[in-house]
This record gives structure tokens, C-alpha cells and sequence, in this order.
């Protein structure tokens, strides 16, 4: 397995909506923000995932966007879509229905809601790779699944080559596995993303990068090059911009934002709700202070 590929700078892709409360998927709109962002030069996109609505996306939906995404990357960067659930059947039924699609892996957080032990965290992991043909990418994100990966897990699930990865949101461990584990980290946080990176993360799975892949790139090259004066002092210009991209749910501001950018439509799918003008507006004001970057 070629874990090399799970470094720098990958965008969790938005899903375009359109129609009444986001019920249709803008097929038009998804293309162009996988050219757009192939273009940018990112390292890889993951689809349907956290970002890109998975969990209010159809079987028909996701393998839709995989399909498009995989196809229009071909030979420029991998793919890797977003599973999940707080059944273990049903996400490995979502991997069946797009294992034959040339991806990279799937991003996989633990069941959510059910707050398993990590005993049961195991277990899933496990039982999907055990049906799985491409790797996993674990996703460790607390915030939306009442569970936290331990340590002494994530060190258990490195020492199988199923395993490629972990996406990182938790911040104080983001801070230190890198330094912990043996397995690839790829920082999910966006505001910890210069720490993490310092820290020994090789990279990011960030949704703010939506909005300027470019100043992402040249941080990662900043790092890569030791040169800490300058990355400190984009990434310091950076964050506001960031604050309010998560100041709603994501991917409400991010949306809003590639919209002021005419990437892409704001809509999204309910029960989400649109940005708030007021947020609208401040998102608007700090991507001009960016453009100046």
C-alpha cells in the first residue's frame, strides 16, 4: 500500500445543491470545483465526506460524486470518499457500493451517536476492513461522534496495513500523535494546522482550503522548508478568514464563501440552513483583506 499519498494539502469537496432546500445535487457546479481544484494543484480531494453533506446524501448520490470525482481526477490525485454511520453494516454496505471505483481509500469515523467502547471502536474498524479492498483513513473527530479515538487504538489499528492514515480534529491529541504513532496524521483542524504541522502532521484534510488552496500549498511549502517566519505570519493572516468559515455549521460559511467567489452555489441541504447575512458579511470582508495575500 502506497501510504505516500496521504500527505499535503486535500480538499474534503463541498457538495454543490440546488433546488428547494438542497434537494437536487448540482452536477454541473461539482465538475467544475474538481477541475478547480485539480488545477490549484491540491494533493487529493476526498468526496461525501463531513464538508460535502455526506450523511444527508443518498447511495445513489455518493456513488454519483465518487464516480465524477475518481473519473475527472484520473491521473492527477487520488480520491477518497467519506463513509459512515452509526451502523457498522450500513457503512460497510456504503463501501461495497463504490468499491469497485478506482479510490484511494474511504475516510471513516467511529460509529457515531452510540459512543462505543473502544473495544467496539476496534471491532468496526476491523469488520470493514476485512471487506474492504483499498484502505482506510481513520477520522477522528469527537465533535460529531461522542466518541474519541484512544492512543492505544489508533497505535493498534497502525500495525495493520489496512489502515493508511488518521484524520485528526482533536486538538490536543492533533498536537501529539504525530509524534506517537507510526501512522501518517493529517491535521482536520484547520485553526491548530501550523502547530500540527510542526508537530509532525504531513498534512491536511482542511475545508477553509476551499477558499484559497493556493495559501495552503505555499504554508505546507513554508514547513517543508523550515522557513517558520513566513509560514507564521500567513497562517496568522489566515485565521480570520478560518474563525468565521466555522462559525456556522460547516459547510454553511464555506459555501457562502464560494459563492461570493462564484465557485459555487450557497444552498445547502436542510435541515442545515443558509449563512446568516451578518456572517455573510464578514466573510466577505476578510476574503478581500486575503485576496491581498
Amino acid at each position: 500500500m502506497n501510504t505516500a499519498i496521504f500527505e499535503g494539502v486535500w480538499i474534503p469537496l463541498v457538495t454543490p445543491m440546488t433546488g428547494a432546500n438542497g434537494a437536487q445535487i448540482d452536477r454541473n457546479a461539482f465538475a467544475r470545483l474538481v477541475d478547480y481544484y485539480l488545477a490549484a494543484g491540491v494533493n487529493g480531494l476526498v468526496v461525501a465526506g463531513t464538508t460535502g453533506e455526506g450523511t444527508l446524501l443518498d447511495d445513489d448520490e455518493r456513488r454519483w460524486l465518487v464516480e465524477t470525482a475518481c473519473h475527472l481526477a484520473h491521473g492527477h490525485a487520488p480520491v477518497v470518499a467519506g463513509v459512515g454511520a452509526a451502523d457498522t453494516a450500513n457503512t460497510a454496505q456504503q463501501i461495497r457500493n463504490i468499491e469497485d471505483l478506482p479510490l484511494a481509500g474511504y475516510l471513516v469515523p467511529p460509529p457515531y451517536y452510540l459512543r462505543p467502547s473502544q473495544e467496539g471502536i476496534l471491532w468496526h474498524y476491523r469488520t470493514l476492513a476485512a471487506g474492504a479492498r483499498k484502505p482506510l483513513v481513520l477520522y477522528n473527530v469527537p465533535l460529531r461522534t461522542g466518541v474519541t479515538l484512544a492512543v492505544e487504538t489508533i497505535r493498534e489499528l497502525a500495525s495493520h496495513d489496512a489502515f493508511a492514515a488518521i484524520k485528526e480534529c482533536d486538538t490536543h491529541p492533533l498536537l501529539h500523535l504525530p509524534s506517537q504513532v507510526t501512522m501518517r496524521v493529517l491535521c482536520g483542524d484547520d485553526m491548530q494546522l501550523l502547530p500540527a504541522l510542526q508537530a509532525g502532521a504531513v498534512g491536511c484534510i482542511s475545508a477553509a482550503a476551499h477558499v484559497r488552496p493556493d495559501l495552503y500549498l505555499k504554508l505546507l511549502r513554508y514547513v517543508r522548508e523550515g522557513d517558520m517566519g513566513h509560514a507564521a505570519t500567513l497562517f496568522n493572516g489566515m485565521k480570520p478568514l478560518i474563525r468565521r468559515l466555522f462559525s456556522e455549521p460547516n459547510p454553511v460559511a464555506i459555501k457562502a464563501a464560494l459563492a461570493s467567489l462564484g465557485l459555487c452555489p450557497e444552498t445547502v441541504r436542510r435541515p442545515l440552513m443558509p449563512c446568516t447575512p451578518a456572517l455573510r458579511r464578514e466573510i466577505d470582508t476578510q476574503l478581500e483583506v486575503t485576496m491581498a495575500f
